[in-house]
């Protein structure tokens, strides 16, 4: 996945997911909504088949939207490991 950073503040961030779609930025924006010190998360794809994902945080600026970013992404690791594990001993693999 490629990151293009379009705008970055203090408590601000908007990049472009570029690669990816709905499936994806969907569950980063889900995950980002659980943590407290965000103000606000939202994406836009302008069309579907042409558009890359935009990916809007502010937080309540007690911390940075990066630090924000990189924790939803460790969360969602630890999660899809669990959901691994959880197929791997039901299957017997």
């Amino acid at each position: 996945m490629k990151i293009n950073v379009l705008h970055q503040s203090k408590n601000e961030l908007r990049i472009e997911l570029v690669g990816e779609g709905h499936s994806f930025t969907n569950v980063l924006q889900s995950t980002l909504l659980k943590d407290d010190t965000i103000e606000f998360v939202g994406y836009n794809i302008s069309h579907p088949l042409m558009a890359n994902p935009i990916l809007f945080i502010r937080t309540k600026g007690k911390r940075r939207p990066e630090d924000a970013l990189i924790d939803a992404a460790r969360s969602l690791v630890k999660e899809l490991s669990l959901i691994e594990n959880t197929f791997k001993k039901n299957f017997n693999i």
